[in-house]
């Protein structure tokens, strides 16, 4: 049986060791309820680019926000696509929804936009994530931003359907299908559907909206994608 001083040490180290657990902070994903860790470390080069950007030239106040994957970062005439909105590009190639939540504050939040849409889940579903993980990080996408900013639209941009994905079509329309539903019955949140246009007369993806890698879309394919998120701008946001 230890002495009285050393059993008194032991329960002192004890108490300290359970108070220092306890102001450990919790992991990324428990403080995110659930959410996964970021699908790559790259991600810090490309917010490194956008604090680049902004300090070379200062985004416009209360812009329209374009972020998530390579389908936004691509979309190199989106200024000249809407004229009338002051846009910003925030989007950052090979990303999944769950990496816009994790750098919600350097794509969307810090620059108080008036609106947001995001396009992702096409990087998702290929990386073998569900329909209903899609979901959830897109829900968590909106309460990200709705805890900072409260009541600013965030539009989800369907996940578009590609010849070279062509296998994940029923996935891919499952994903969309789950988020148009959230979206109908959730307050300043919309889903535009930028699937169906993209297909053929007999349910294919259409060969001549993309480049030569087959997924990502040429000019043909985002003259598409400037009607449809045109004629969403144009409509006054939902109450």
């Amino acid at each position: 049986m230890p002495r009285l001083p050393s059993l008194l040490a032991l329960l002192l180290a004890a108490a300290f060791g359970a108070a220092a657990c306890a102001a450990t902070p919790a992991p990324a994903a428990e403080a995110a309820g659930g959410l996964d860790p970021a699908s790559s470390p790259d991600w810090v080069q490309d917010m490194a680019r956008f604090a680049a950007e902004d300090a070379a030239r200062p985004p416009p106040p209360r812009p329209v926000v374009f972020t998530g994957s390579s389908s936004v970062r691509m979309w190199e005439t989106l200024a000249q696509d809407f004229p009338q909105y002051q846009v910003l590009n925030r989007g950052f190639g090979g990303s999944h929804v769950r990496d816009s939540v994790h750098y919600a504050d350097e794509i969307a939040i810090r620059y108080r936009p008036s609106r947001i849409l995001i396009y992702a889940g096409d990087n998702d579903t290929m990386d073998g994530r569900s329909p209903a993980q899609v979901l959830a990080d897109f829900q968590r996408f909106v309460a990200r931003i709705h805890r900072d900013l409260p009541g600013t639209p965030v539009a989800y941009l369907s996940i578009k359907p590609s010849p070279s994905r062509a296998q994940l079509m029923p996935v891919q329309r499952e994903a969309n299908a789950l988020v148009a539903a959230w979206a109908e019955r959730t307050p300043r949140v919309d889903y535009i559907d930028v699937f169906t246009p993209m297909l053929d007369a007999g349910g294919r993806p259409r060969e001549e909206l993309f480049i030569a890698d087959r997924l990502h879309m040429n000019a043909q394919g985002y003259a598409i994608w400037r009607r449809i998120v045109g004629d969403y701008l144009e409509r006054p946001p939902a109450p």
